[in-house]
Order: C-alpha cells, then sequence, then structure tokens
C-alpha cells in the first residue's frame, strides 16, 4: 500500500510538473503571438503611410500633368483665335478696301 501511495505521489508530481510546464509553454506562445502581432500593426501603419505618400505623389502627377496640357491646349486655343481674327479683318479689309 505504501509502494501504491508513493507512485500516485510520483504520478501526482509528474502530472503537475507536466501543467507547469505546458503553462509556460502556452504563456510564451501567447507572448510570441503579441509580439507577432505589434509586428503585424506597425507593418501594416507603414505600408498605409508608403499608400498615403505614393498616392500624394501620384495625384500631384498627375495634377501637374492636367495642368501642363491645358496650358498647351490654352496656347493652342489663343494661337487659332488670333489666326482667325487676323483672316476677318484681311476679309474686312479686302471687302471694305477697292
Amino acid at each position: 500500500m505504501s509502494e501504491l501511495a508513493s507512485r500516485e505521489a510520483a504520478l501526482d508530481a509528474q502530472i503537475e510538473a507536466a501543467r507547469a510546464e505546458a503553462k509556460r509553454e502556452v504563456e510564451a506562445a501567447e507572448q510570441e503571438a503579441a509580439r507577432i502581432m505589434r509586428d503585424a500593426e506597425a507593418r501594416v501603419q507603414a505600408m498605409q503611410v508608403q499608400h498615403e505618400q505614393d498616392l500624394a505623389t501620384e495625384t500631384q502627377r498627375i495634377r501637374e500633368e492636367a495642368s501642363a496640357q491645358a496650358q498647351s491646349q490654352a496656347q493652342a486655343t489663343r494661337q487659332k483665335a488670333s489666326g482667325r481674327v487676323q483672316q476677318a479683318a484681311e476679309r474686312i479689309l479686302r471687302a471694305v478696301l477697292p
């Protein structure tokens, strides 16, 4: 009977040691998961900042391109209008002057 009690105590000690080891492993895993989550959140924030910078750069490029195109078209329109005014003036002069 004493041997049985001794074995039971030894098994209880082994079970308790296994529980303590399992608890340490769970805690370590939870800490690692928390570290991974912090790293992931930091990466997401960095990616958001980069995306916003890229978007701002692309928006500025598009605005500059649109502005240059509008200026070019405006200049072409002015030149065309100037040519038409000159043609109209010449026609008027030809019609009025013999």
